[in-house]
């Protein structure tokens, strides 16, 4: 490989050290766009750090000793493969959408996605900055907290590339936007990756975002995700997690929406390390709608730690959470659900729940929900429930002859079921129940397949 850096710890450099070392080589393969705010950003992780479990917000998961380790850090694009495409061949031929793929954090070279409406663009953030930086000057940095946020300030300094999607006012972009974070290497990896969706006037747009794991190394990644939604605009945003027992993924995604927008997002935790997922819907004009629902799907020693916020900044707004787990084995998981109401916020509705079901006595979940609210016209409501499979309806199943087995994997499905119905896209969804159910019963041992679409992998094993 060129131009990375090997054995971070190995060589006692710390980050932000590695950064100074290579920030001529980080700024001379970007634009000035994202240059700019890599100063601030670095000031911030000096300050900040990758954050322990002593910061507020990540007490539930201390990710410092999760990013020590020997790493290769690439700083540019190095494909292992050219043609991934031929690695990833589509089963499912009647989920039709426009599919693109990253590769380690870097927009895929050989991307096609043809037929797109007029006006849509599609592609490379880093090639954007350089074509119409005042375009992207518009947005980026602008909902991510990299000033306040380690981790956030680290995906600033080190970012380089990731996927932009644009749609145009009055746009309905009727096939679903796939994209397939790839994460292959030949030794332990850990990979920066920034992404920009915007969502104009009146636009309408799905977008479908798979990661997935095709070698058995270790990968940590960090992974920022800014959204714009504007006025009248509908985004239906589905983030799927099917990777190895060797990752440690924190992903961060940064909603903000207008008057009269409508937002959906749905968390889908199938197989993973390490996770971090950070939610922020900020509902910044009236009558705007955001809905938030994850389910995360945890056994072995997997740990899974879902932290939402949603942020009512104006009256007049509706918003719904839901997020449910099922831990098996020695898996922990947490949720954190903060909803703000600020003082102008009045005629708000929001509400949040989060149920849990733990299948051994060795599996934990530490909930937190919170509401903080400022403004004295609101409906608001939180809860949270953990607990074990229901007695009474396991001896219904085995007293009509289920077995026990299969009547452990129906009374799972149906926890998960109300999560899965949420998904409205009808043949992901159909797909999401198999594969639920494959999970279930074990079946996804080796991940072989796309979480979105079922293509095929490389048979790596998820220990």
């Amino acid at each position: 490989m060129d131009n990375v850096i090997k054995n971070i710890i190995g060589r006692d450099v710390t980050l932000d050290g590695l950064f100074e070392e290579n920030r001529p080589l980080i700024e001379g393969n970007s634009s000035s766009v994202m240059n700019a705010l890599r100063a601030d950003a670095f000031e911030a992780f000096r300050r900040l750090g990758i954050p322990s479990n002593k910061v507020e917000d990540y007490k539930y998961t201390n990710l410092q000793p999760l990013f020590s380790g020997d790493y290769t850090l690439s700083l540019t694009p190095d494909i292992l493969v050219e043609n991934v495409e031929d690695i990833f061949s589509c089963d499912v031929d009647s989920l039709d959408s426009f599919t693109i793929f990253v590769v380690n954090g870097w927009y895929y070279a050989r991307n096609k996605p043809d037929g797109l409406p007029e006006g849509v663009r599609i592609g490379s953030l880093a090639q954007l900055a350089k074509e119409d930086p005042s375009f992207l000057e518009k947005y980026y940095g602008k909902n991510a907290p990299y000033l306040s946020d380690g981790i956030v300030a680290m995906n600033t300094m080190f970012a380089s590339d990731g996927f932009y999607i644009h749609i145009p006012r009055g746009v309905t972009v009727e096939k679903p936007v796939q994209v397939v974070n790839i994460l292959m290497s030949e030794e332990p990896l850990m990979t920066t990756q920034r992404n920009l969706i915007v969502l104009e006037e009146d636009s309408d747009a799905r977008v479908m975002v798979c990661d997935h794991t095709l070698t058995s190394d270790k990968f940590v990644i960090n992974n920022v995700t800014e959204a714009f939604v504007d006025k009248n605009a509908r985004l239906d945003f589905y983030n799927l997690q099917n990777q190895h027992n060797a990752t440690t993924q924190v992903a961060g995604f940064y909603f903000e929406q207008k008057e009269d927008s409508y937002v959906k997002t749905n968390n889908l935790t199938l197989h993973t390390g390490v996770g971090r997922n950070n939610i922020t819907l900020k509902l910044a004009g009236t009558h705007a709608e955001g809905h938030s629902y994850g389910l995360y799907l945890l056994d072995k020693n997997q740990h899974v730690d879902n932290f939402s916020f949603i942020d009512h900044a104006v009256p007049d707004c509706f918003s719904d959470e839901l997020f449910k787990g099922v831990l098996d084995d020695h898996a922990t998981g947490a949720f954190t659900g903060k909803i703000m109401v600020r003082p102008d916020a009045q005629k708000t509705n929001a509400y949040q729940t989060n149920n849990n079901l733990l299948l051994t006595n060795d599996a934990k979940i530490n909930t937190k929900p919170q509401l903080e609210i400022y403004a004295d016209d609101v409906k608001c409501s939180h809860g949270a429930t953990v607990g074990q499979l229901d007695e009474e309806a396991m001896f219904y199943l085995r007293s009509r002859g289920i077995n026990r087995e299969e009547a452990t994997i129906l009374l799972m499905y149906a926890f998960a079921y109300e999560v899965i119905e949420k998904i409205q896209v009808e043949l992901l969804r159909e797909q999401i129940r198999t594969l639920v159910e494959k999970r279930f019963r074990g079946e996804l041992d080796k991940c072989h397949s796309c979480v979105v679409c079922g293509q095929k992998g490389t048979g790596v094993s998820c220990m």
